[in-house]
């Protein structure tokens, strides 16, 4: 194989008691006498089997045709295999490989002391591999997997780099870490106690009382941590690892279940701290907005998820969003897509009324005296059209959600429908001991069909996971099923509750594109709530906004033109957007800045242009 392809088999897939070896059958250098694509046991023998079993196969990248013949590949039932054709720019060996056949990193982020640093790149694509090199949780093997691999070789190889002193500081034991998990909704089955036992324990720098207010988590500091939202962990874990006195700070997507206010506090703060003193943030999101507003530099990461990444050099925050949005990265001279991720640079599209699909009355739903109460003005959804729904976090959109899809009773109002609803809840729980590809089966007649696999399964990227067990997936995995599940059934309207929740920005487009033609090509009506402006923006056709006080009273109102709508929102959290001169993506204002006074005196808080 020429020096800069890698042969990659996912042992998880690899399934050699469903199969007849057709990839070592039909491999052209097999057919010749070599030894090319062997099972494992052979080429180990017993005394060395691998954890997958002997009998799955491995593939000499020595001896392999490379991506040219890919013939392995095409005739792989379980499609295990990949044939990838690296970069001809990757002159160096990778920092990491996991093994024989198995997933490859290039390059480490560059954390630098007083300042943000961000990476922005698919999900699979290597960022939690490289944050576990720079906390010391593992000696990065320099790709050679058979080998001891010690500190000293690593500083050898950054040696003269910017990388250098990071490294040194951390092999002498002078760094500290504090990690905040990707997932939040994990942390009940970690920790069993009251939220306010979690936070004192992480209360390093007694700064723990100023962030609970900042963050809005004083209500429920006396709750015990399995009975919080999504957000509200999400909150927890932001104090409690903001709270601890370390150098180096890593935060693995802080946005998932916050609304836009406090994506823009869980900013600042983030911000506030790496600028008081020699401390280094290194944070991964998605969320364009957010990122664009927290981070000094930005490292960006491409490749093949579960097969090979490479993190970037560090670029500037702006020049790195908008070439990755390109597809094109300028300095590497790299193709990493073939599109480009476009945003709409007009004002939003006028809404066509046309024949109703319900018209619902005023509705009103109280939890008990002194608990959470939620008004909603009456309204008309019509037909085919797509209704974006926004507001705070525990201002009543979920219990919205779940009135309309039948799960609650509210307890004024009659929301008699007479409709069939196909409903995605908000935290999306799958237990059920079956495979991916047996569950959607077991949905839709349309399963497997050429029309399901184009208008559902391609765009939602489920085809490598079809065949994993449910409990296996991860979060962002477990969300595109759940699209895809409830796009599957036959429905007069479709509630998504947050879909962007987990997913990287390319699985964003994808999953909204997917919902917007699913939406126009079936004349379907779906109902999205998300704290993802991006993808309210380019998906509804109207909104609803909610208002009133978190945790306490909601009011949601008639639907309305999608201007009026974001206006009436982002007035009531003070925050303004600008477009991007070059891409068009809208970017979030400097609060008092002299954009963010002009557009607030015009009230133009988002379509300005």
């Amino acid at each position: 194989m020429a020096e800069d392809s890698i042969a990659v088999v996912d042992l998880d897939r690899c399934q050699p008691d469903r199969c007849n070896y057709e990839c070592a059958n039909f491999c052209p250098p097999n057919r010749t006498g070599k030894d090319c694509i062997v099972t494992r046991g052979e080429f180990y023998g017993e005394d060395e089997p691998y954890d997958g079993g002997p009998d799955q196969i491995r593939i000499s990248e020595e001896i392999c045709l490379g991506e040219s013949c890919g013939i392995c590949v095409e005739k792989c039932p379980f499609d295990a295999i990949e044939i990838i054709n690296l970069p001809s720019e990757l002159e160096d060996d990778p920092i990491h490989r996991y093994g024989e056949n198995a997933f490859s990193l290039y390059g480490l982020p560059v954390p630098e002391r007083g300042t943000v640093t961000g990476i922005l790149g698919p999900n699979g694509i290597g960022k939690t591999t490289a944050v576990r090199a720079l906390a010391g949780e593992m000696v990065p093997n320099l790709g050679r997997y058979d080998a001891e691999i010690e500190w000293e070789d690593v500083l050898d190889r950054y040696r003269g780099t910017e990388l250098q002193t990071y490294l040194e500081r951390l092999v002498d034991d002078e760094v500290t870490v504090a990690r905040k998990p990707q997932y939040v909704d994990e942390i009940p089955a970690q920790f069993d106690g009251k939220t306010r036992e979690l936070l004192a324990r992480t209360d390093e720098r007694g700064v723990l009382d100023d962030l609970v207010e900042r963050l809005s988590i004083d209500p429920v500091v006396d709750q015990p941590i399995d009975t919080l939202s999504g957000g509200e962990l999400q909150r927890v874990a932001l104090a409690a690892t903001l709270a601890r006195d370390a150098d180096f700070y890593f935060l693995d997507e802080v946005t998932p279940y916050l609304d836009i206010g406090q994506r823009v506090t869980a900013a600042r703060l983030i911000r506030e701290l790496a600028e008081d003193g020699d401390r280094s943030m290194l944070v991964v999101e998605h969320d364009l907005a957010i990122l664009d507003l927290l981070a000094d530099s930005l490292h960006v990461a491409y490749g093949e998820p579960g097969a090979y990444g490479v993190i970037t050099d560090p670029k500037s925050v702006r020049n790195g969003i908008n070439e990755y949005l390109k597809g094109f990265l300028e300095n590497e001279n790299m193709r990493i897509r073939p599109e480009a991720i476009t945003f709409e640079q007009h004002a939003p599209r006028e809404s066509t009324k046309g024949k109703a699909l319900v018209d619902y009355p005023d509705l009103h739903k109280s939890y008990g005296e002194g608990e959470f109460s939620l008004d909603v003005e009456g309204g008309t959804i019509y037909r085919s059209e797509v209704l974006g729904v926004v507001g705070p976090n525990g201002i009543g959109k979920s219990t919205l959600a779940k009135m309309f899809a039948g799960r609650l009773e509210p307890d004024e109002g009659d929301l008699d429908f007479r409709l069939d609803i196909a409903y995605k809840p908000q935290y999306v729980q799958i237990d059920q001991p079956m495979r991916v590809d047996a569950f959607l089966a077991s949905i839709t007649d349309d399963f497997g069909t050429s029309f399901w696999n184009t208008e559902i399964a391609r765009p939602l990227q489920l085809e490598r996971i079809m065949e994993q067990n449910l409990t296996d997936l991860s979060g962002g995995e477990r969300q595109r099923v759940a699209i895809a599940a409830t796009l599957s059934e036959e429905a007069d309207l479709y509630v998504l509750d947050e879909p962007s929740a987990h997913l990287d920005v390319e699985q964003r487009v994808q999953a909204t594109t997917a919902i917007r033609r699913y939406a126009e090509n079936h004349d379907a009506t779906v109902l999205v709530i998300d704290h993802d402006i991006y993808m309210i923006d380019l998906l509804a056709d109207r909104l609803m906004v909610f208002d009133g006080e978190p945790a306490e009273h909601g009011h949601a109102s008639t639907p309305q033109e999608m201007r009026a709508g974001m206006n009436d929102f982002l007035s009531d959290l003070g925050i303004t957007f600008r477009r991007d001169e070059r891409t068009g993506r809208p970017r979030i204002n400097k609060p008092d800045s002299q954009l963010d006074r002009q557009q607030k005196r015009e009230g133009e808080y988002y379509y300005a242009p």
